[in-house]
């Protein structure tokens, strides 16, 4: 996750923007005090404390000490906290509080060079030996992490260490290492429980090669991955990733085995696999004729490992799945074997402030590599889009611009198809799923993980702003034609009137079409009295925004424009002015009507916890 970095006051904001610079962050400043940042908040412990629960890096320009007040209810489980770094507000130090093993003593060293000032690491591994025992680098897993702080203890105060294997980070490091030391550092695969005294670092060497046929049990595949593993010998923690064909990317089996594991499934493509037939030892034209290779198991074994690596244990045969072993000669990358399955992210921004945009939808564009959208949504993003790949679509074609989408997931890549409003509200999720169903996307588009992600919609926005008129029965109703009949379009907007409902009009009119919210003010002046009330919202949450509330009698359509939301009142939807002379509007829930049953001890007048308007 991008840093978030934290800034109270003005003077040091030149610095929290050299610093979101140097490290990709986003600038995060105290409304009171700081005109303009990515993000605004108003009260800090509780921002701090909602950036901390996210697990986002922390890098805040303020005292060392009132960081740790705010942080410390929070403290339980270092394994699990995001680095947290205090910088002085000139930038002369930089000093990493919490998550030294989880990147912070990296990152306040990047800091501190860029700010050309001191990294006050305090850990003491890192100062010594230049590594923590319990955090080895990717591509190397620690057996036993509990053990770590008592080893890395000894050696600090005086002990030495005997060294097992190879590991180009332990050897490279200021270890104290002798040949009859007490303490143990053992490098290897074999599958065994760590000795007393002895920490056991696993290199991630092995790639597990999986085929399944079309809806293989989940089980069935884990138990013979696990099988395979004990076969070898190996423990599952040498295990770098799991490997397969294309056109098994939405193979639920495959995902689970990869879960269970905690590594990730990667993909070649037939052709990539065929060039492994030479070395395969179970070739078969009938898996040929069926997917364009040879053997799928042991050929993503072998094209895991690389040309340098061997099958160390040839397919073996599950339920309706086969699995292959294979090792490299060092570690693999599996982030950059062959390509991942690919993620299309379908979100809705909300409005357009980032205070209204979701933290889930943040999080789905910061993990995007991609950014697909409208060209205005993609702007709204500000600094969230930095550093994606943009692929910018005029208003319209909303077609095309799925397509896009899927395509490039489909490619492996992750994509944020970018929404305003919420996505699922008069935008593309509904056609996302229209595609799939209609079946003639490529064949990557179709394998695709989705996931779609909630936003505030232009209906609540509008409501929040003008009160609360939807407090009732409500519907929506789009007025633009181009996808749905007129004729469609009329049947709704007369049985929406004719029920009372609260309607939410979107698309209400365009530069062409000019009539039909003409149409919907004067049958609804058949069903509800003239001094209904109208909420017309404008360019919510974006600069010149505007809100008023409106007679339905005197509802002129050339006060609307395509930015534009119309929220119409029932019968029962009232207006009310506060003392400042504002108006709200609202519509009652019913309660108006009923004889209310206090509890004892409250009179009327005096509303009781629970609150009327609480009830359901």
């Amino acid at each position: 996750m991008r840093p978030a970095v934290v800034v109270l006051s003005s003077p040091a904001l030149p610095l929290a923007r050299r610093i979101a610079a140097s490290c990709n962050g986003e600038l995060h400043g105290a409304a009171a005090r700081i005109e303009s940042a990515d993000v605004l908040f108003d009260e800090t412990a509780s921002h701090l404390r909602g950036l901390f629960r996210e697990g986002r890096p922390v890098l805040a320009l303020m005292a060392a000490g009132a960081l740790i007040r705010i942080l410390a209810p929070l403290l339980a489980d270092k394994t699990a906290e995001p680095p947290v770094l205090a910088i002085a507000d000139d930038g002369s130090v930089v000093v990493p509080l919490l998550g030294g093993h989880h990147g912070a003593n990296d990152l306040a060293r990047e800091i501190a060079e860029a700010l050309q000032g001191f990294a006050a690491v305090t850990t003491a591994g890192d100062l010594r030996f230049g590594l923590a025992l319990d955090a080895p680098p990717p591509g190397w897993r620690l057996e036993n992490p509990q053990n770590a702080k008592r080893v890395m203890a000894g050696l600090v105060a005086g002990g030495t260490a005997r060294l097992t294997g190879e590991a180009p980070f332990l050897t490279s490091a200021s270890l104290p290492l002798a040949d009859e030391a007490a303490v143990r550092l053992s490098v290897t695969e074999a599958a065994r429980p760590p000795a007393p005294g002895e920490l056991l670092y696993r290199p991630q060497t092995l790639a597990l090669g999986l085929g399944a046929e079309r809806g293989a049990p989940s089980g069935a595949a884990i138990a013979l991955a696990e099988a395979v593993l004990a076969e070898a010998g190996v423990s599952p923690l040498s295990l770098a990733g799991v490997f397969s064909l294309d056109l098994k990317a939405d193979e639920p089996a495959l995902h689970a085995v990869a879960a269970r594991f905690g590594v990730p499934a990667r993909l070649f493509d037939a052709a990539t696999l065929e060039r492994e037939a030479p070395r395969l030892q179970n070739p078969s034209d009938i898996v040929f004729a069926e997917t364009g290779c040879h053997g799928v198991a042991e050929g993503a074994a072998l094209a895991a490992v690389g040309p340098e690596g061997d099958l160390i244990l040839p397919k073996r045969k599950g339920h309706r799945v086969t699995a292959a072993l294979a090792r490299a000669p060092r570690p693999i990358e599996a982030a950059s074997v062959g390509r991942a399955r690919g993620t299309l992210f379908v979100v809705g921004i909300g409005p357009g402030q980032p205070v209204w945009r979701s933290p889930e939808v943040s999080r789905m564009v910061e993990a995007a590599s991609d950014l697909v959208g409208y060209s205005l949504y993609l702007d709204l993003l500000g600094p969230l889009a930095d550093g994606k790949a943009r692929h910018d679509f005029d208003l319209g074609a909303e077609e095309l611009r799925v397509r896009h989408a899927m395509r490039l997931a489909g490619e492996g890549r992750t994509v944020a198809l970018v929404c305003s409003g919420d996505a699922g509200i008069y935008a593309m999720a509904t056609l996302v799923f229209e595609l799939l169903e209609r079946g003639d996307l490529p064949d990557g588009a179709r394998r695709i993980e989705i996931a779609v992600a909630p936003g505030i919609s232009a209906l609540q926005a509008a409501a929040a702003r003008a009160g609360a008129p939807l407090g009732h029965d409500f519907c929506t109703i789009s007025l633009s034609d181009l996808l749905t009949p007129w004729d469609d379009i009329q049947r709704r907007v007369r049985a929406a009137a004719e029920a009372d409902f609260v309607i939410a009009f979107y698309n209400p009119v365009s530069k062409k079409r000019r009539t039909q919210l003409a149409f919907a003010r004067d049958v609804l002046l058949q069903h509800r009295p003239a001094a209904t009330p109208v909420v017309l919202a404008t360019n919510l949450g974006r600069a010149g925004e505007r809100v008023r509330i409106v007679p339905l009698a005197e509802l002129d359509v050339d006060e609307v424009d395509m930015l534009t939301v119309v929220i119409v009142g029932s019968s029962q939807t009232r207006v009310v002015a506060t003392g400042d002379g504002r108006r709200w509007a609202y519509t009652p829930r019913g309660y108006a009507g009923k004889a209310l049953t206090l509890p004892p001890g409250c009179s009327a007048g005096e509303p009781h916890a629970a609150g009327v308007g609480e009830r359901s």
